[in-house]
């Protein structure tokens, strides 16, 4: 059957397809989509599905490999083609929610997984047309769009319910921030990782050593080996509050080059996100971080950020305040989104008690995940960051494969999230 996006994923839609509904699989087809199927399409999902026994099965298309789902796979932005096959005595069993008007399906693929197995057959089945065609470094702002806020309150609503069903739910409890047992050089230092950004770099740098506030603070580069001019250019600074890092091992992402940073002897008391392609929006940027860590205080501080281009003209969807979150649900709504925003800072006692996974994509999240699981998150809904998008980006126009690792890696840091966080809430 074909569902007309995105009308028909509202609960009373699904309902009425599954009332309808006269045998045990309902097929979903993308109305949006050109779909060919392959000879045994239907037979080879209906026959997974009876010999799994689960409660709803995807497929790979021709050319178009997908992941496999996981626990923590409850995005509603989860890519599972425009085939599905349902369960129709499991969706009846687990039930549909009558009231919402975008998040149907959605609803009731969260509420499958909590007693049904979802499964992927990674075999090409169909052939298909592509939906959407842009770039992944476009895509990944959809969430942050104001003109979606309606519809992402309504999917923040669905994936709270989830995560209360399961019992990954946390209250808005936190604990104290434990004062510094260490002592510290500097009161805060800007991390910057670069890699092979000899035309960004050194405005990154000046960017940082051009704030203003009332403490003494250092920049901390950590250089992965780069084969341009950025070292060079490093080098030729000649400011003492320049601390240039080149990690003896060869093998860092940009996770490892953080740790290089926050385990230094150089390290602040405070460590202040600065990527090598941005720029803070003025000089009272580390001033009013640093304001906002201590006043909570906070184990970890994030602020808004304004996109621009290259040339640093403002480019849609322009400030990113992450609104959607809150005191008393931010950190559960944080396993449903990919980013919680930029620029972030941590109270470095705290964070080099958790470090950051040696990897290039989702570094951020992990620690951010793992922080807020303990501690409340102070946030700055101000700009204080221009986000230059240009093709150096390393996540401007991802290869399908590049960015179904990527996605798989971030499902697999909720999965791992929520396991821990069902763990703190089950009965002693």
């Amino acid at each position: 059957m074909s569902i007309v996006y995105p009308k028909d994923y509202s609960s009373a839609s699904i309902q009425k397809l599954l009332d309808a509904a006269d045998s045990d699989i309902l097929f979903l087809g993308d109305s949006r989509v050109k779909i060919e199927p392959g000879r045994r399409m239907f037979d080879r999902m209906t026959q997974v599905m009876h010999e799994t026994g689960s409660g709803w099965v995807y497929s790979d298309a021709a050319g178009h490999p997908r992941i496999d789902y996981q626990r923590g796979s409850i995005r509603d932005g989860f890519d599972f083609g425009p085939v599905v096959g349902i369960s129709v005595g499991a969706a009846r069993a687990s039930g549909v929610d009558s009231g919402w008007k975008w998040g149907g399906l959605y609803d009731l693929r969260l509420r499958i997984s909590e007693k049904y197995s979802i499964v992927r057959i990674p075999e090409p089945l169909y052939t298909a047309s592509v939906v959407d065609t842009r770039p992944t470094g476009q895509k990944q702002f959809d969430y942050v769009d104001p003109r979606n806020r309606d519809y992402q309150i309504e999917m923040e609503q669905i994936a709270t319910a989830h995560l209360k069903r399961i019992g990954a739910w946390l209250e808005a409890r936190f604990e104290q921030v434990p004062p510094a047992a260490e002592t510290f050089p500097v009161k805060a230092s800007v991390v910057i990782p670069v890699r092979n950004r000899d035309r960004t770099i050194l405005d990154a740098v000046h960017s940082a050593l051009a704030q203003t506030p009332d403490f003494e603070f250092n920049v901390i580069v950590v250089d992965n080996h780069s084969t341009d001019r950025t070292t060079e250019i490093l080098r030729g600074i000649g400011d003492s509050r320049v601390k240039h890092i080149v990690p003896e091992r060869e093998d860092l992402g940009i996770g490892g080059c953080w740790n290089e940073a926050i385990y230094s002897t150089q390290c602040g008391q405070y460590a202040i996100q600065l990527d090598s392609d941005d720029l803070y929006i003025d000089s009272g940027v580390l001033r009013r971080i640093v304001a906002e860590l201590e006043a909570g205080p906070y184990a970890m501080v994030v602020g808004s950020y304004t996109m621009v281009d290259f040339s640093l003209k403002e480019i849609p969807p322009g400030l990113i305040d992450h609104r959607e979150w809150t005191r008393e649900n931010g950190r559960n709504n944080a396993l449903r989104i990919n980013g919680l925003g930029a620029p972030r800072a941590f109270n470095t006692s705290v964070v080099r008690r958790i470090g950051l996974p040696n990897v290039s994509y989702g570094e951020d999240y992990a620690v951010a995940l793992r922080i807020s699981r303990d501690y409340e998150t102070g946030r700055i809904y101000d700009s204080l960051y221009l986000c230059r998008r240009w093709e150096g980006n390393s996540d401007s126009a991802l290869p399908l494969e590049v960015a179904n690792r990527y996605d798989a890696y971030k499902d697999w840091l909720r999965s791992i999230e929520i396991q821990a966080r069902m763990r703190r809430c089950s009965p002693k």
